[in-house]
């Protein structure tokens, strides 16, 4: 009983942190009051206010993470709707998402080495654009730290989400499939999520992108992290 008390409050207490986030988001709209990114600094206020574990909280909140599955699978809808335009992309796609998978492999490791972090902090930080449950697997299979792994791809994602305009506006990146391939292959969910928000056509490409990446950097990590150490 004790247990689900506490399910049901951390589970109401994220989705009432998120509507809150996104209501305040909707009325002062800014990239830097993106909801994904308040709602997260609310719960961890309210934990550490209340000193309550992350270990209790995961009782509710699993929940969430079990969904991410079935979120990840929902976004093949707009994939069969654009099917025939994401077949004539399929080239500038495919080369654009390897380059992007490699370069956040390739980047996170030099500046987690360069920052002086040891190996298993950098082991945990490699797979930090891609969803979540590769980026753990990733991480378990390096030795990482894999629920560090997940805040690094917190990060990542919301960082590409809040930040994306900006650097668009700064190379001058105009079209659906640059945006799309950046957005998913360097922020994953949360990017195709904005993605999405921009045009159905955008987040398809996003979406594929984000699953190529999580194939792309599951096959060239254990390479690349080899050069980098």
């Amino acid at each position: 009983m004790n247990n689900l008390f506490i399910s049901l409050l951390a589970l109401g207490g994220t989705i009432l942190a998120y509507l809150l986030s996104k209501w305040i988001y909707q009325r002062v709209y800014t990239p830097l009051l993106l909801p994904v990114f308040v709602a997260t600094l609310l719960i961890v206020l309210v934990l550490i206010v209340f000193d309550v574990s992350y270990d209790t909280y995961m009782i509710g909140g699993e929940w969430i993470h079990k969904f991410l599955g079935p979120a990840v699978v929902a976004l093949a809808y707009p994939l069969y709707q654009h099917r025939m335009i994401l077949k004539r992309l399929a080239i500038p796609m495919l080369a654009g998402t390897f380059i992007g998978a490699v370069v956040g492999v390739v980047s996170g490791g030099l500046m987690a080495k360069l920052a002086g972090f040891d190996e298993e902090l950098i082991y945990s930080m490699v797979p930090k654009s891609v969803t979540t449950p590769v980026a753990m697997d990733i991480s378990e299979s390096l030795n990482g730290i894999a629920p560090l792994s997940v805040v690094f791809v917190m990060i990542a994602g919301i960082s590409g989400a809040m930040f994306y305009q900006k650097l668009f506006q700064l190379f001058r990146l105009t079209s659906s499939v640059g945006r799309g391939v950046g957005l998913g292959s360097a922020s994953h969910a949360i990017g195709t999520a904005k993605a999405l928000e921009n045009s159905e056509l955008e987040g398809s490409i996003s979406t594929v992108a984000m699953i190529l990446s999580a194939v792309f950097v599951s096959l060239t990590t254990p390479f690349l992290i080899s050069i980098i150490m």
